[in-house]
């Protein structure tokens, strides 16, 4: 049987128990003049098959820095906490840091 634990409060989360998955994609925003002018390009399906090309030719896949995917799995509280604030910019407003 698998256990998962909500990856925001750490909770164990039961069978029985709601558990929300959320992905996140981030990549290099690839711009040039080209880009610019066509709208209706799928940029995900070009990261995508450019991901494919970098499998069957063996070479490293990109690093960090040019793509990246996550996934968390949220307790029913914390994934209305995550889509009240997803960036977090709320959290980082409140803090309130001493003068010394």
């Amino acid at each position: 049987m698998i256990h998962y634990d909500c990856d925001f409060c750490k909770r164990a989360l039961e069978t029985e128990d709601l558990r929300y998955v959320v992905r996140v994609e981030v990549y290099a925003a690839l711009d040039n003049s080209e880009a610019d002018s066509d709208d209706d390009r799928d940029h995900l399906q070009e990261i995508e098959d450019i991901l494919e090309q970098l499998d069957a030719s063996g070479e490293l896949p990109p690093g960090d820095d040019v793509y990246q995917q996550l996934r968390f799995d949220l307790c029913a509280e914390c994934r209305q906490k995550f889509l009240s604030d997803p960036l977090g910019r709320r959290t980082a407003q409140h803090l309130d840091f001493s003068q010394n």
